[in-house]
C-alpha cells in the first residue's frame, strides 16, 4: 500500500493562494488515480478534487471549483493542490489518498497526517 506524506500548509489571508503537495512512497503511484480531502473542524473529511494516472481527466467538488487545481508528476511520484481566491471556510486539514476513480470516495482507510490550511478573513 502507498504511504502519503502531505505538506505545504499554512496561514493565509482570505483572497490568497497557497499550493499544498503530497508526496507517495512504497507503491507504484503512476497507477493510482489520486484525490485530495479536507476535514474542517467539528465536520466529515470531505472530497476535494480528484486527478486520473494520466493526468488528463481531473473533476472537484462544486465548492472548490474554478479556485483550486490538482495536479501530479508521476516522474516525482507527487500530486498537487493549488488553492486560489481562498475563503475562510477553506481552513481544513488537507489530506491526499488514492480515489475511486469517478466518485469522492477514498481507496484507503489508512490516512497520513495530512497538512493544515488557514484562511484568516
Amino acid at each position: 500500500q502507498v504511504q502519503l506524506v502531505e505538506s505545504g500548509g499554512g496561514l493565509v489571508q482570505a483572497g490568497g493562494s497557497l499550493r499544498v503537495s503530497c508526496a507517495a512512497s512504497g507503491g507504484t503511484f503512476s497507477r493510482y488515480p489520486m484525490g485530495w480531502f479536507r476535514q474542517a473542524p467539528g465536520k466529515e473529511r470531505e472530497f476535494v478534487a480528484g486527478i486520473s494516472t494520466n493526468t488528463v481527466s481531473v473533476y472537484y467538488s462544486d465548492s472548490v471549483k474554478g479556485r483550486f487545481t490538482i495536479s501530479r508528476d508521476n516522474a516525482k511520484n507527487t500530486v498537487y493542490l493549488q488553492m486560489n481566491s481562498l475563503k475562510p471556510e477553506d481552513t481544513a486539514v488537507y489530506y491526499c489518498n488514492v480515489v475511486n476513480w469517478g466518485t469522492t470516495a477514498s481507496r484507503f482507510d489508512s490516512w497520513g497526517q495530512g497538512t493544515q490550511v488557514t484562511v484568516s478573513s
